[in-house]
């Protein structure tokens, strides 16, 4: 997976953006903007003072549409390229198991998810600290505390954006053994991801909130509170972790049962 020059190319693009982002907003400083309530959201404010706040305004801007798509490919093209290829007879005439399969190319693209996202989340940091003065964090409460306990907090960030990757990544398998047309699972898997943005944020629709998939995507800035509001965190994990395992199953019934001997 890591070694085809497609997904190497996603990865490129993907670490580009958040030096984008970061030469943009030195350009554009929050003081050249007038600072203030209404001058933009909280990651944007803390900027100025502080590099760090680079990597989650990296993950927060990438992990509306960038980093799903990244995922997308990957998950769209795990079965129905394969299937498309005529490999997948192949790679079943070994003694390995379907399920086997199914699980290896799951785990697959887990780590690229999260390769993905450190890949974010490292080069903002880089490029936040050669931006911007880096020192002791002040959260969005306005508690301040150490750099070390911040880069902590970083790290459990990217780990959740990760989680929230692995249940797309999951949904995505579940489309790609459905067709084996890549392109049609990946446009399938950026469509309930565009679908549910646009749901989440229709406010006569909020009651069906909770239940999509991308609606704990952001809440990790519940990390960067004194104290951590660990309900919200438990509640987008336990959602992925019903995401993952819901549609997992459905890969496993229906890769374990179709034909792909033709």
């Amino acid at each position: 997976m890591f070694g085809r020059r497609r997904n190497q190319a996603l990865l490129a693009v993907t670490a580009a953006f958040p030096i984008l982002i970061g030469i943009a907003l030195k350009i554009a400083s929050p003081k050249g903007r007038g600072g203030g309530p209404n001058s933009g959201t909280a990651f944007f404010d803390q900027l100025a003072g502080n590099g760090v706040f680079l990597t989650f305004i990296a993950l927060s801007s990438l992990l509306i549409l960038v980093l799903p798509v990244v995922v997308s490919v990957v998950a769209g093209d795990s079965i129905a390229g394969e299937a498309g290829y005529g490999t997948l007879r192949y790679l079943l005439s070994v003694p390995a198991g379907r399920t086997r399969l199914l699980a290896v190319k799951f785990g697959a693209i887990v780590v690229f998810g999260l390769c993905a996202t450190f890949v974010i989340a490292a080069v903002a940091l880089v490029m936040g600290a050669i931006l911007f003065p880096v020192g002791p964090v002040t959260l969005l409460s306005g508690t301040t505390v150490s750099l070390g306990a911040g880069l902590v907090r970083l790290l459990f960030v990217t780990l959740y954006c990760a989680a929230a990757m692995a249940a797309l990544g999951a949904l995505g398998l579940a489309i790609s053994t459905l067709t084996e047309h890549a392109i049609g699972a990946i446009a399938a898997a950026m469509i309930a991801v565009v679908t549910s943005e646009v749901v989440d944020n229709v406010p006569q629709l909020s009651a069906v909130g909770p239940f999509l998939p991308t609606h704990w995507w952001l809440d990790f800035d519940s990390l960067l509170r004194a104290p951590v509001d660990s309900a919200v965190l438990a509640r987008g994990l336990l959602s992925f972790a019903v995401y993952a395992v819901l549609c997992c199953s459905f890969a496993w019934a229906r890769f374990t049962s179709s034909d792909v001997t033709s």
